[in-house]
């Protein structure tokens, strides 16, 4: 493990340089809330079963597996004079998912749908875990809340729109909602299109916008990264596991339940609400594809619901605690999944959505904030994307075992995956009460 420090005294910064830092998050959620509110839908037109969607939603998770910690590591020993330590990981991750992004819903088999969500996904995470790491480079103890408050408005705003696109265009531009052969309609495809650009033109905007801090013995800098291989980096990257701070393991367990009943949602909203809601499973249907375009509102709502909350969250967690807030948030989710089951009509399910963007938003930002109080400021990036196992490992946990449950337990009926998702937001609300939280200097957004 290196020594190196990055300097230790942040000055505070501004609204708009925490805008400018953050606003790249905006185009990462682009290519973030596209593939949720679509991915399960894509696989399905080219003809997977809904037993089989956790197995092929494996490749994103298992991707970020093996990405996260290695970024992490590199991007605390990157330091470029012109480019900096995580901004040349902004690019690059930008660059390869806009391609993605473009070449997805022109998959003409499922086997090339799988390809291009596991390109994808890597590239996200290479843009994403060093964003993370940029709050805790950046900014003093006093303004990360805040920081990642930041983030998680424009996580919010930025999946606000993206979910929303093919429903826009198929209802305000009159773009076909309907492959004719059974592929991608043309409604996901330009959705696609817009999300790349977004994507791109958003994290570049931070690239140029923002500057970082140099670390105080760049002369010990090189010397530690010439004499350590890149096969030593990766399994110190993997070790990391064995050696996390105590607030870091407990919230590790918060964050496993969390991202457990994320999955659920985000594999099984497209055929637990065409299914359960809209009453039919034909995929070449109209009122299926209507179905799955309301899917995308939903998406919508609650994100815009976690960009609106981004900004409570510091508040109440300055009256309470950010413990008992993530806990009021994450029973927020539960009650919004589980609602999913008792309603019939589409316009309902808006309001469900509304508990589950409240939760969004907590797990996006305060479990950053608690963890990165804790952390070294010249390992930040490397916890951060050890941290991040907890959000990998239970989406593969997910994906290996919702199918077998739903065929075995629930007789393949969609639905009840939102049932399972809800009580692993109880379990992981109760966990928070276990976290030790070194909650001092908690401001409010208007300290910013």
């Amino acid at each position: 493990m290196n020594n190196i420090s990055i300097s230790s005294v942040k000055p505070r910064l501004t609204f708009w340089q925490i805008w400018n830092m953050s606003f790249g998050f905006l185009g990462i959620q682009f290519g973030f809330a596209l593939q949720n509110a679509n991915v399960s839908r894509i696989f399905e037109t080219l003809g997977a079963s809904q037993d089989e969607l956790p197995i092929l939603w494996l490749a994103a998770p298992v991707t970020g597996l093996a990405i996260q910690p290695i970024i992490g590591y590199y991007s605390d020993r990157t330091w470029l004079p012109k480019w900096g330590r995580r901004r040349p990981f902004f690019a690059v991750g930008a660059i390869l998912a806009t391609i993605a992004l473009f070449l997805m819903p022109n998959s003409s088999a499922l086997w090339m749908a799988v390809l291009m969500l596991w390109i994808l996904d890597a590239s996200i995470n290479i843009s994403m875990e060093p964003f993370r790491a940029f709050v805790g480079d950046m900014l003093p103890n006093e303004q990360r809340t805040s920081g990642f408050a930041m983030q998680s408005f424009f996580i919010g705003l930025g999946a606000v729109i993206a979910s929303a696109l093919p429903w826009v265009f198929t209802n305000w531009f009159d773009v076909s909602n309907i492959a004719p052969d059974g592929g991608v309609p043309d409604s996901v495809k330009w959705s696609f299109y817009i999300g790349g650009l977004a994507y791109f033109s958003a994290v570049m905007w931070t690239v140029f916008n923002s500057h970082e801090y140099p670390p105080d013995d760049l002369k010990q800098l090189k010397e530690e990264n010439a004499a350590q291989g890149i096969w030593d980096g990766i399994v110190e990257s993997f070790m990391g596991i064995f050696n996390m701070p105590k607030t870091m393991v407990q919230l590790s367990a918060v964050q496993f339940f969390s991202w457990f009943a994320l999955f659920a949602l985000w594999i099984y909203s497209t055929a637990a609400i065409t299914s359960h809601v809209y009453g039919t499973k034909d995929t070449t249907s109209v009122l299926y594809n209507e179905g799955a375009d309301w899917v995308g509102i939903c998406f919508a709502v609650y994100n815009g619901v976690a960009a609106v909350v981004a900004f409570m969250l510091p508040m109440l967690a300055k009256i309470t605690s950010r413990r008992i807030t993530h806990l009021i948030a994450l029973f927020c989710g539960a009650a919004g999944l589980i609602s999913i089951y008792f309603i019939e009509d589409p316009q309902m399910l808006l309001i469900s959505m509304v508990g589950v963007g409240i939760a969004w938003a907590s797990i996006i930002s305060l479990p950053y904030a608690m963890l990165s109080s804790i952390l070294p400021a010249n390992k930040m990036g490397y916890y951060m994307g050890v941290f991040n196992f907890f959000i990998v490992i239970p989406q593969i946990v997910a994906g290996s075992i919702l199918g077998f449950m739903l065929r075995e337990v629930f007789d393949n009926v969609a639905i009840y995956a939102m049932f399972i998702g809800g009580g692993s937001f109880i379990i992981s609300g109760l966990l928070c009460l276990l976290v030790d939280d070194n909650d001092v200097a908690i401001e409010t957004v208007r300290e910013i």
